[in-house]
């Protein structure tokens, strides 16, 4: 049966893709993959698809024209796992900063403690972040404290990209379109996802800035997050959500082995 699936968007990651492709299938609880690439002109997909007859059944690819963005890659990648009959699906970085034995605590988070998203989240415990520099880090974590003024949410890392969602919840928040694509992107989907009263949780995780291959980050995808939160919250006024749960909770730090 097909149960956990991790997408992990890749544009010029030929530094990275093999490595953490084995890793992710070396962990005690087995997940298939799905690499979305958008035309990187370093050879990524190819080395994918090389790497696809030793991973038969298990490593999967979907190859785009071009660069569309964070955020259209993860929906592309949602909407064929949700085709396929995945239960669980998570999203994650190519490039380490997302450690992937995590993955199994993030799927334990929903699994067996009863979340319907979990979050990797660098902030619950104090700020867990390596290798950044400081002026980075203090832009993330007060972009945290900005959304989490701006829209009423209390998580604590809103921006974070390392997490697992149940089915059902995906099923539910694609059938409207997600507007943006990068930092805005993640935080219209936890958005979202409060809003329908999903039970939300943060999971501590370690986040480590990658050490090979260039950062997509921009001063654009920053702007985005800035801007697109206000517009988000005006527009979810005219929007109607019909609550899935009679309860959310949200932002619990859970600890899982």
């Amino acid at each position: 049966m097909k149960d956990r699936l991790v997408v992990i968007p890749t544009y010029n990651e030929i530094e990275n893709i093999e490595a953490i492709i084995r890793k992710v299938f070396s962990l005690s609880v087995p997940f298939d993959l799905l690499i979305v690439d958008d035309g990187s002109p370093d050879g990524t997909a190819q080395r994918v698809r090389d790497l696809q007859d030793e991973f038969a059944g298990r490593l999967y690819m979907l190859e785009r024209r071009g660069k569309l963005g964070l955020g259209t890659a993860y929906i592309d990648g949602f909407k064929w796992a949700l085709s396929r009959g995945y239960n669980y699906l998570f999203e994650m970085d190519a490039d380490f900063s997302h450690n992937p034995d995590d993955l199994v605590n993030l799927y334990r988070a929903c699994a067996e403690g009863g979340a319907d998203v979990a979050v990797g989240s660098r902030y619950i415990r104090g700020v867990n972040v390596v290798n950044w520099p400081m002026g980075r880090v203090l832009m993330s974590y007060f972009a945290g404290v900005y959304v989490r003024f701006i829209t009423g949410m209390s998580i604590m890392d809103p921006t974070a990209g390392f997490i697992c969602y149940r089915r059902e919840v995906l099923e539910i928040i694609l059938h409207n379109p997600i507007k943006f694509v990068g930092y805005a992107f993640q935080i219209e989907m936890k958005f979202t996802c409060w809003k329908y009263g999903f039970r939300l949780v943060e999971v501590p995780i370690i986040f480590t800035d990658r050490t090979k291959g260039v950062s997509k980050m921009s001063s654009r995808i920053f702007k985005e997050a800035v801007f697109g939160v206000i517009q988000m919250k005006i527009s979810s006024f005219f929007r109607h959500y019909v609550p899935r749960k009679p309860s959310v909770t949200v932002a619990e730090p859970v600890d899982v082995l």
